[in-house]
């Protein structure tokens, strides 16, 4: 089982830099956190604050009873241990095979026989689907795979906290995807506390079980997914759904005579989109520290942007009272009602979005009345027996 970190007060400078100040945030035990932020606004040195690696002007992170800051170096040495960590690109010796790569951290810090350490490494290869890669090297493999050799090498001594910088930076979304489930299914497993330093946002909207935004040298957010997906704060709602209207411009922040240049052409933030529901493991059953879908909006009385939590039977009840009934009708099916269409909505290859394909209705068969037509219906008629009058 994971544990917690508490993070109090934290400021860090690099000479007259000041990268970030008075952070404070608690990481739950067990749960999946995701820290966000424009580039350039320290998410990296934050987790490097946590390991101990760098230490902060001021502030504090409580791992334990223990502040990682102000630990002797030998009592370091061990929270360390309870650390494993994903580099952004993985971070493997290059001369050393794969299976040497996720063996060392038990050769380093442990006295495992050999064949301890091989069972462990080959579960943990197994875990991240790398068994028949451990000869290679890691120039002989692709970037997915040297990500999945180093979260094996993170996993080896067990961690109760993990720590991924950028997992997905380099990958194709559909292997993004994959890391992200396989993420979701190690919580599961493991129970390990996790944070996230990711700029995808489909990763932060679907992954964790809270979310953090770094912004202008603090912390703009920190808190429940629900809660930040449905905030109303300029720069969560511009970040958390990737436009460009909002405080955040090129050079981190826009001036105020740009503010006042999209207020004056009447350039606002869009309406903020749907909830999507959140990653489950394989197995279908949820983790433990999963709250319940629309938990935390329904206990604080918000109601979801129009169309969350569709795909997810029960999802909507959860939600607040006041919600807009979500529709599963996609927009091409209401256009094919008006147009006399029919549209069928297909699986796509990958399994996320469905398509659609437009199918005109069958035009209804008319048959001409011929005379010898006309006289059976009007014999017909005279024959059928005349309705009682009230």
């Amino acid at each position: 089982m994971g544990v917690e970190v508490k993070v109090e007060g934290l400021t860090k400078s690099f000479g007259r830099q000041v990268i970030w100040e008075n952070v404070s945030l608690t990481l739950p035990k067990g749960e999946i956190s995701v820290l966000l932020g424009p580039s350039g606004t320290g998410k990296s040195v934050f987790l490097k604050h946590l390991v101990g690696l760098l230490r902060p002007d001021r502030g504090h992170v409580w791992i334990e009873g223990k502040d990682v800051p102000n630990v002797p170096e030998r009592d370091l040495y061990e929270v360390r241990k309870m650390f494993g960590v994903l580099f952004q690109d993985g971070a493997l010796f290059g001369s050393m095979t794969i299976y040497d790569n996720v063996a060392f951290p038990l050769r380093e810090h442990t006295k495992k026989p050999e064949t301890e350490i091989r069972r462990i490494v080959m579960e943990k290869l197994e875990l991240t689907g790398l068994i028949g890669a451990e000869g290679k090297l890691p120039g002989e493999i692709s970037g997915g795979m040297r990500k999945r050799a180093g979260l094996a090498r993170a996993l080896v001594l067990d961690p109760e906290i993990l720590l991924f910088d950028e997992p997905d930076s380099g990958l194709d979304p559909v292997r993004t995807a994959y890391l992200n489930q396989l993420i979701v299914d190690l919580n599961a497993q493991i129970e390990a506390t996790m944070l996230i330093v990711t700029h995808d946002i489909n990763t932060a909207r679907t992954v964790p079980d809270n979310i953090g935004l770094l912004y202008r040298r603090h912390l703009a957010m920190f808190g429940p997914r629900e809660m930040l997906l449905s905030s109303q704060e300029p720069v969560v709602r511009q970040f958390l759904n990737a436009r460009r209207q909002g405080p955040i411009g090129m050079a981190e922040e826009k001036d105020a005579a740009e503010l006042a240049a999209e207020k004056e052409e009447g350039e606002e933030l869009p309406p903020l989109p749907p909830i999507p529901p959140q990653i489950t493991p394989s197995t279908g059953q949820e983790r433990k520290t999963q709250r319940p879908a629309g938990a935390w909006l329904k206990e604080h009385g918000v109601t979801p942007p129009p169309g969350s939590f569709t795909g997810e039977e029960g999802y909507g009840e959860a939600a607040a009272p006041t919600a807009p009934p979500a529709t599963t009708e996609r927009p091409e099916q209401r256009r094919a009602s008006r147009d006399g269409a029919s549209v069928r909505v297909l699986p796509s290859a990958d399994g996320d979005e469905p398509s659609s394909t437009d199918e005109k209705a069958p035009a209804k068969k008319t048959t001409r009345a011929t005379p010898a037509r006309k006289t059976a219906a009007k014999t017909a008629t005279k024959s059928a027996p005349k309705r009682a009058s009230s």
